[in-house]
């Protein structure tokens, strides 16, 4: 089973794109729930409206103690930003999940979404091309030395990997693709998938 945190976003759009990926999910809105999932989706939002709400539920700690446990997370969009080390563009709070840099609205503000093409890199096989949704999406402005880069757009890391913890700039589950969430899906039943 896999959750995904029902504070804020588009939760049910992760939903579909889940059951299209050959899993079942359930909603998590409380730390206890966590104890029934085998991965973690944290979808895009607003991420100081969602550190507030985590603060609110005390989730911080349950999930440092979820991803430590072996268990498997993805933060898309505001998820990419809680799960970074650093958060610029202002600086402020995260989880520390995995080891990069990131840039809140580093793609412009709301009026500069966009869909677009980049290319996924799969952690075997050829690269191929992969739809992407941008949405005032955070930049990757720095990759630590053990964090693995799996798509690109423009020649910048907008999907990456360190363990069992998945970060996207980008929203996967507003398109009809289920190559990402098929990719968190084999983390959760096979580690590094």
């Amino acid at each position: 089973m896999i959750g995904v945190l029902g504070l804020q976003g588009d939760f049910a759009a992760h939903g579909t794109a889940l059951r299209h990926a050959g899993a079942d999910w359930c909603l998590v809105k409380k730390p206890g729930q966590l104890d029934a999932v085998d991965g973690l989706i944290v979808p895009g939002g607003e991420s100081t409206t969602l550190l507030r709400l985590m603060e609110s539920w005390r989730m911080f700690e349950p999930l440092r103690a979820f991803v430590a446990s072996g268990r498997a997370f993805f933060g898309t969009c505001a998820g990419l930003i809680l799960a970074a080390r650093e958060v610029r563009n202002p600086a402020q709070p995260s989880l520390g999940l995995i080891d990069l840099v990131v840039e809140r609205n580093g793609y412009g503000r709301q009026i500069d979404s966009f869909e677009s093409y980049g290319e996924f890199r799969p952690p075997h096989g050829p690269a191929r091309p992969l739809e992407m949704v941008f949405i005032r999406a955070p930049r990757i402005v720095q990759l630590g030395p053990r964090v693995e880069s799996l798509a690109t757009w423009r020649g910048e890391c907008v999907l990456a990997r360190q363990g069992r913890v998945l970060a996207a700039a980008f929203h996967p589950e507003l398109t009809d693709d289920p190559t990402v969430h098929r990719l968190f899906v084999s983390m959760c039943r096979n580690g590094r998938g």
